[in-house]
């Protein structure tokens, strides 16, 4: 069993909306993204979405694309997105996921021997514009993700490969630590994944983190090939 991971696929089946208009990374979308994960994903591999999944404002409409990724081979678990708006009860959209399909919101997964928790999380403290608003967010997240880990370490094992996923990235662009990098640092997980930034701030993305792999999955700076997080599990 292989570990993938690729955030924001941006699908919009219900009501089409071409992403390349946000630039020339997004040429091909969305057929690359079903194509690359085709030719390299495995029917007994995990795969990792963690967040902007889909432009649906709906549930019903966002089945649309959860259905062609649930199509395409692997298990898959999602993550919640800024741009998710069609994602409210957590508790609903379990009951409708098509089979194979995880969401993670407050707790931890775990399949086999892998272990996942995360928080869609925020922009952080002294970004560009950071409110009031933003910090309460911010601390929300920051609780959800403590959440999310305490519940990964009741269920994880001493040799089970850990991940935490977010879907903002855990730092802002001077990549000061903060809390949220506290948190994982002491949770001490193999691997950390997020995606969320496009274009030219992507090279202002965290690379280290102690001594976790930490791993950037935005799908158009992955030219939409899903990344290998883990070769065996």
């Amino acid at each position: 069993m292989r570990l993938f991971a690729i955030a924001d696929p941006h699908l919009s089946k219900a009501q089409p909306k071409p992403m390349d208009i946000f630039g020339s990374n997004w040429q091909g979308h969305p057929e690359l993204f079903f194509e690359n994960w085709q030719k390299t994903v495995y029917e007994q591999d995990i795969v990792l979405i963690p967040g902007d999944i889909s432009w649906a404002m709906k549930l019903e409409d966002a089945l649309l694309d959860l259905e062609a990724i649930a199509a395409l081979p692997g298990k898959k678990v999602l993550l919640k997105g800024n741009h998710d708006y069609w994602w409210t009860s957590i508790s609903k959209l379990r009951n409708t996921l098509p089979e194979g399909i995880y969401a993670l919101q407050n707790d931890a997964i775990k399949i086999g021997n892998l272990v996942i928790a995360g928080s869609r999380g925020w922009v952080c403290p002294n970004s560009t514009g950071f409110s009031e608003k933003d910090n309460k967010i911010y601390l929300r997240e920051l609780h959800r993700l403590e959440l999310s880990i305490q519940a990964a370490q009741k269920i994880k094992s001493k040799d089970d490969y850990f991940v935490i996923m977010l879907h903002f990235p855990p730092t802002n662009v001077r990549l000061e630590p903060n809390q949220v990098t506290k948190l994982i640092k002491e949770a001490k997980p193999n691997a950390l994944v997020f995606g969320h930034i496009h274009g030219e701030f992507e090279n202002s993305v965290i690379k280290n983190l102690a001594d976790i792999d930490v791993h950037f999955v935005a799908a158009d700076a992955l030219k939409f090939v899903p990344k290998l997080i883990k070769d065996d599990i």
